[in-house]
């Protein structure tokens, strides 16, 4: 029996992801929040969390819990810079460093691992256009989702068509903008909705917070500590009014098949 297959083989670690972070890992204490994450077994998931809450440990601990116990598996770990899923990555690898029982690594590098079982996380290139190699992905990470570009999501989304794997996008607010705002704030129920502001994390002091709030202002304060979204600085028209001026009982002017047939495009077509 090989290293990984006594390990998968304790079922009680297999069936409990919180038991595997704390027994395993070595994470004695967790917060409410975070044993909730861990247990959670559904397909979409966005965690609007503060920083240092957390929650780069626990996407971690629940990719390695992947790759551990579903063989095979594809895990993706995604960011707005390869530095930033790099670093991800790196929890990933010091969580396996943790197991008493270390299985043996059919690959091993900076960017990704592949275990004795088969199962593979990766972290990706930060650029649409180099992640499309990939597909049947059993989990995706999505870190500091907010300031991911919209394509770079959109690109990684087909990955989970075949395989009906999941996907976690976790982030701090940065603006009304972009495709975390939208999944959180229309995305449906679809989504699993996790908020953890930095007052419910114990590790954080009100002093400090006091601290930032007066060095960081009201803007950046609310959406690195507070988890609120907010106006960008640039943003001409606020979200709200935009969002209202928009009706389905308004038809447009013209159809696209009216559009095309105008006089002035025949002529520059001509």
């Amino acid at each position: 029996m090989t290293a990984l297959s006594e390990l998968a083989t304790d079922l009680r670690f297999a069936l409990a992801p919180v038991a595997f972070a704390r027994e395993v890992l070595g994470f004695a204490t967790l917060d409410p929040w975070q044993e909730a994450a861990l247990r959670w077994s559904g397909k979409r998931a966005l965690w609007n969390c503060a920083r240092q809450t957390g929650k780069s440990t626990i996407a971690a601990s629940i990719g390695l819990h992947t790759a551990v116990y579903v063989p095979r598996s594809l895990t993706l770990l995604v960011s707005r810079s390869l530095r930033q899923s790099s670093e991800l990555f790196r929890k990933v690898a010091d969580g396996l460093d943790r197991l008493t029982v270390k299985p043996a690594l059919a690959e091993d590098n900076r960017l990704s691992m592949q275990l004795e079982n088969g199962a593979r996380v990766v972290s990706l290139p930060s650029t649409q256009g180099t992640i499309r190699g990939y597909s049947g992905a059993t989990l995706i990470i999505e870190d500091e989702a907010s300031q991911v570009p919209d394509e770079l999501h959109m690109a990684i989304r087909p990955m989970l068509a075949v395989s009906g794997g999941r996907l976690i996008l976790m982030s701090s607010p940065y603006g009304r903008r972009g495709h975390f705002f939208e999944a959180w704030e229309n995305g449906g129920p679809d989504w699993e909705r996790v908020m953890v502001k930095a007052t419910e994390c114990p590790r954080i002091s009100a002093a400090f917070l006091a601290e930032e709030r007066r060095s960081m202002g009201v803007w950046w304060f609310v959406q690195e500590y507070c988890c609120e979204f907010r106006e960008t600085v640039d943003q001409v028209f606020p979200y709200d009014l935009v969002r209202s001026a928009v009706s389905e009982m308004v038809k447009p002017v013209a159809s696209e098949e009216q559009r095309s047939k105008r006089p002035w495009q025949s002529a520059l077509s001509a």
